[in-house]
């Protein structure tokens, strides 16, 4: 392979055989091959382009994501050879985020005019399209000759706009979706929890950050703020008076609402920490014992 361009996907850094990023870049294919097969059989059959369109996309924002829950992850959790997948998820996000263009592109039946035209009159496919371009000038730049060339400390500053990505990318989602954006509204709050971690981590140390109490109290903060901003953008963009909305969250008559799922997942995160942690001082207590 030529210099710079790292190793085979299915091998570390030193060249060996790693099965971790053998099983995570074979599953990596796993939602493409789901599409094509939901599109041989007929499931996209009223709108088939539109539909692989909604699919790709979905799949491009939960990899962009999952690629910025590896650093709470490896430290929660304390996998540090996670580090090893993080690059790979995120290149199959832009993967799945330019395959998504090009089936919009077929919705316009590859009118590149038309597509253009578009994306220029129509803000949310330009604010979609904005953070295509980003992430793939940071999927150019996330190889080790990019690192050397430009420093460590300028490569670490572009890339931390991987997070005005995911901002865009839940945007576009939500101005897409119309009405119906419990599922973006999902995704902003796992989205605020992602970045509640790093300012937490910013503000103190990664042990503190990954303490279960801190864990929790993110969790409890990240659902409010989903369940707050929920009714605030129903205020701001609907006719729908915000405080039934924020009221729904409690009644549970429109099933269960964003916020709680957000929660759901903040505990269960603090549920596998205690896990962790316990495991973890097993041996310690073993021997002490002994």
């Amino acid at each position: 392979m030529p210099k710079g361009l790292g190793h085979p996907p299915w091998t570390d850094r030193s060249g060996r055989f790693s099965l971790l990023k053998t099983v995570v870049f074979a599953g990596l294919f796993a939602p493409a091959i789901a599409t094509f097969y939901m599109l041989m059989a007929g499931d996209y059959m009223a709108e088939p382009a539109k539909g692989v369109n909604h699919e790709l996309g979905l799949w491009a924002l939960r990899l962009l994501l999952l690629s910025l829950a590896i650093t709470p992850a490896m430290q929660i959790f304390r996998l540090p050879r996670l580090i090893l997948v993080r690059r790979m998820i995120g290149v199959a996000a832009f993967a799945y985020a330019f395959s998504h263009l090009c089936a919009y592109a077929a919705m316009e039946n590859f009118h590149l005019g038309k597509v253009v035209s578009e994306i220029i009159a129509r803000y949310y496919l330009a604010i979609g399209f904005a953070g295509l371009l980003l992430l793939g000038i940071l999927t150019a730049t996330s190889v080790d000759a990019a690192v050397r060339k430009m420093g460590t400390r300028a490569w670490a500053r572009l890339h931390r706009t991987v997070y005005l990505v995911a901002v865009l990318a839940i945007v576009h989602y939500f101005i897409q979706s119309k009405l119906v954006v419990t599922e973006p509204t999902i995704f902003a709050g796992l989205l605020i929890w992602l970045m509640g971690y790093r300012l937490i981590l910013w503000l103190t140390r990664p042990r503190t950050a990954s303490r279960p109490l801190t864990l929790m109290l993110l969790a409890l903060a990240s659902a409010a703020l989903t369940m707050i901003g929920e009714a605030v953008g129903y205020m701001v963009f609907t006719p729908i008076d915000a405080i039934k909305v924020f009221d729904a969250n409690f009644t549970f008559v429109a099933g269960i609402r964003p916020g709680w799922i957000v929660l759901l997942v903040g505990v269960a995160i603090v549920g596998l920490a205690l896990i962790r942690s316990w495991s973890a001082a097993a041996p310690a207590r073993a021997t002490a014992t002994v």
